[in-house]
């Protein structure tokens, strides 16, 4: 497993349940700054409950979570609303509020979390707009946007904070191959240009090996891979390679109807 001196994530023994369904049996996971992680496993399998423990919205039943040194659980409130203006997070269908336009969807969180003048504001946002191609659209409502304009616009409002990490679920979820390679390219460009460590949760192989500077595999509650992209493609975990390969023979099928197998 690949490690780092200094994390700026770092779970470690983390153990979440929700009800009698264990969703993590002990994940240890570190992030270095600056990388790419792309985690990968079946749908229901955590990866998004992953995120949500590093933003603190969840707390594990056992175990630490770190950003940065700092340890997540048990934090109190206002200092966790404090750590999380550090964190960036695009949401699946984008999460933008419907009745506020462009601008003021990526104004919010400047607005109420810092004492910028609007003049300040309005540059900030122009500035992350032009950033992922998507200045023209400052005074459009949410649902004048095709899908991929929205998910744009949503990676321009991750990053108004100047985060130091970017949590990504799915962010390239129900669009086309075109523009799935345009938002893959955006978070590549994006981190790079900030500096921002990231963490992408998808099921979109081909988006995962062209983002990821690192790739973890999330398999019954565990990590049961942890490497490079390249030693992915020929991975001999048998859960691994049939999770990548898409084929339908292997671990992963066993609960399948006979007759798919």
């Amino acid at each position: 497993m690949i490690t780092a001196l200094a994390p700026i994530v770092a779970l470690d023994n983390v153990h979440l349940a929700f009800g009698a369904q264990e969703v993590l049996d002990g994940v240890n996971l570190r992030l270095a700054k600056r990388e790419r992680l792309v985690v990968l496993g079946q749908s229901g399998g955590g990866k998004s409950t992953l995120l949500r423990l590093i933003l603190g919205i969840l707390k594990p039943a056992a175990g630490s979570v770190q950003f940065n040194g700092l340890e997540l659980v048990g934090m109190g409130r206002r200092r966790l609303n404090t750590v999380r203006q550090r964190i960036g997070m695009v949401y699946q269908g984008g999460a933008l509020i419907s009745s506020l336009k462009v601008r003021d969807n990526l104004a919010l969180p400047l607005e109420e979390l810092t004492t910028k003048s609007a003049s300040e504001i309005d540059e900030i946002v122009g500035h992350k707009l032009e950033l992922v191609g998507m200045a023209d659209a400052r005074d459009k409502m949410p649902d004048e946007l095709s899908g991929g304009m929205r998910k744009r616009v949503a990676l321009a409002r991750g990053i108004i904070m100047d985060p130091e990490l970017i949590l990504y679920d799915e962010p390239s979820a129900g669009l086309d191959p075109v523009t799935s390679t345009l938002i893959d390219q955006l978070i590549i460009s994006l981190s790079e240009r900030i500096g921002a460590t990231s963490i992408i949760v998808t099921h979109e192989m081909e988006s995962a090996f062209r983002i990821a500077t690192r790739m973890a595999m999330l398999y019954q509650g565990r990590i049961i891979a942890d490497d490079k992209p390249e030693a992915f493609k020929h991975h001999s975990n048998p859960v691994v390679a049939q999770f990548i390969s898409g084929d339908i023979h292997g671990p992963l099928s066993e609960n399948l109807p006979h007759d798919l197998t």
